[in-house]
């Protein structure tokens, strides 16, 4: 009984956290500040045509990497324009098979509003929630989604098994060492 009490404290004392933690980021001084209580997975790197185009790293609350909540860091590496951004998560939710066309259009006009543009060396911080995504650049809130539906398929662009990155997800899934 006390271990379910124990574990029953323990998972309120995170939950109110994780609820403070936007606000925490805020007044950050790096990334790890977003991650605090978040345990990290792997990392790998996303390239297109040969070019590296960023590095991800994952991290998860639990012992499951897929179930929220989770952060999802990506570093770039070249200059890509917010909307290039958008364009790119619209398309690969689209190949993940998870959302009609009207859904796809307001989630990118959403994502559209949030995304900057990046440049070498920028990174943007995903946090996928129970109510939604919220999304960080250079440690700096920049908007949320409060769509769980939205919140799934987005990070479903890297940790779904129909992803176009094999690699990367088997990468960001590698079970960290003990």
């Amino acid at each position: 009984m006390s271990s379910i009490s124990n574990s029953h404290i323990a998972r309120r004392r995170f939950l109110l956290a994780l609820a403070a933690w936007p606000l925490a980021g805020l007044a950050s001084s790096g990334p790890e500040t977003l991650t605090a209580g978040f345990k990290r997975w792997g990392s790998g790197e996303f390239r297109r045509f040969g070019f590296l185009i960023y590095e991800a790293t994952l991290w998860a609350a639990g012992e499951d990497p897929v179930r929220p909540p989770l952060a999802l860091k990506l570093t770039y590496k070249r200059q890509i324009a917010g909307r290039d951004i958008t364009e790119a998560s619209v398309k690969e939710i689209r190949n993940l098979g998870v959302a009609n066309e009207a859904l796809l259009k307001v989630w990118g006009e959403q994502m559209g509003r949030i995304f900057p543009d990046v440049r070498p060396g920028d990174h943007l911080i995903g946090v996928h929630l129970q109510e939604g995504a919220r999304f960080f650049h250079n440690d700096r809130d920049v908007g949320k989604i409060a769509d769980p539906a939205f919140a799934r398929a987005f990070f479903g662009i890297w940790l779904d098994t129909r992803t176009s990155a094999p690699e990367l997800r088997a990468a960001l899934l590698k079970r960290p060492l003990a």
